[in-house]
């Protein structure tokens, strides 16, 4: 790509966030392409930052320096999800390779209670299972074929979750029982702690090592309700702080969901910025609580990455940002208000 393209003083002005959900350990992104690159793909991605000369910056170094129109020439930020722990074990040594900081937006509820997160943890046993059937009827009624029958599967047992009103710990003996009937061997995935996310002991460890650890909810869920918003704010502020030893005020709205005067109340709790799921590059007029970001996927050819390295992808047309069902409800009926009690009722620790 011409090398003019990274230089015009529309990119100059303006900031691209990356947004990365997982690097896989095993074959996550077999299974989930749309939130999981490749340890070799990620590194590719930070070798074509570094060979165009693209300034990887802190997340809040980056952002102060958008506004006052100081950004150096291809300002990049890099940005992670949720937390997971194949983070610290898989993304976190290629970022030391090449000296890149990094934010992690890091939900803390199954950080407590550090088993498989339900729902895609879930979706990845169906995925993995080499049985042709699922046949559990109390669960999933009628027996389900497999693998024509995956979607079916998971959203029947979702659906059971919900109607039982099972606890953290409940829906966690329940994977167990699917791993043994599908014919998957869960000791290595818990082993390998696939699909969890970072303990204690982990946060501490990047953090200390100079990842910046910011919010994302307690419990992955970001209600319109004040006290409620609130309340998960405050929880997951107290989890990282203490972890950290270092302040949080930039906060990643939960599967990119903006509800009407969320970001309002976010200022109200102190909050500096909020990064979405729309996709583009911020600018100075960008409002800071609503600041958009590139999600980087298997899918995303090296032309389409470079595209977005110098903006030019922002003014072509492009596929709707296709966010996988399986973390649309990352932690199986969180996002209902309603539930948000009955579902963490039992002590994570």
């Amino acid at each position: 790509m011409s090398t003019w393209l990274f230089s015009t003083d529309w990119r100059k002005s303006r900031l691209l966030i990356l947004c990365y959900h997982g690097v896989s350990l095993d074959d996550e992104h077999l299974w989930d392409p749309s939130m999981h690159l490749s340890p070799e793909v990620f590194r590719s991605r930070l070798k074509c930052l570094r060979d165009n000369q693209c300034a990887i910056l802190p997340l809040a170094e980056g952002v102060d320096r958008l506004y006052k129109g100081t950004l150096p020439p291809r300002s990049v930020v890099l940005t992670f999800d949720d937390g997971f722990h194949d983070f610290h074990a898989a993304a976190w040594p290629i970022l030391k390779e090449f000296s890149a900081p990094a934010t992690v937006y890091q939900t803390t509820y199954y950080s407590e209670f550090n088993r498989p997160v339900f729902d895609p943890m879930c979706s990845y046993l169906v995925w993995k299972s080499p049985s042709s059937r699922l046949d559990w009827p109390e669960v999933t009624g009628a027996a389900i074929q497999l693998p024509e029958g995956r979607a079916k599967a998971v959203a029947a047992i979702k659906s059971y979750c919900l109607r039982e009103k099972l606890s953290a710990r409940d829906k966690d003996l329940l994977l167990l029982e699917l791993a043994g009937r599908l014919g998957v061997e869960m000791e290595t995935l818990l082993r390998r702690r696939i699909l969890h996310l970072m303990n204690a002991k982990e946060i501490r460890e990047i953090a200390a090592a100079g990842i910046d650890v910011q919010l994302h909810t307690h419990r992955h869920v970001a209600p319109s309700r004040n006290e409620a918003l609130w309340a998960e704010v405050d929880e997951n502020r107290e989890h990282i702080e203490r972890l950290t030893g270092r302040t949080a005020t930039h906060f990643c709205y939960p599967s990119g969901i903006v509800r009407p005067g969320v970001p309002e109340l976010l200022r109200q709790r102190g909050v500096v910025t909020g990064t979405t799921a729309r996709a583009g590059l911020a600018s100075r007029t960008s409002d800071p609580l609503l600041l958009r970001r590139v999600f980087d996927t298997c899918s995303m050819t090296e032309v389409e990455f470079e595209g977005w390295l110098t903006g030019v992808e922002c003014f072509l047309p492009r596929r709707p940002l296709a966010q996988s069902s399986r973390y649309d409800d990352l932690f199986a009926g969180q996002q209902d208000e309603r539930c948000l009690d009955r579902l963490c009722r039992v002590d994570p620790t």
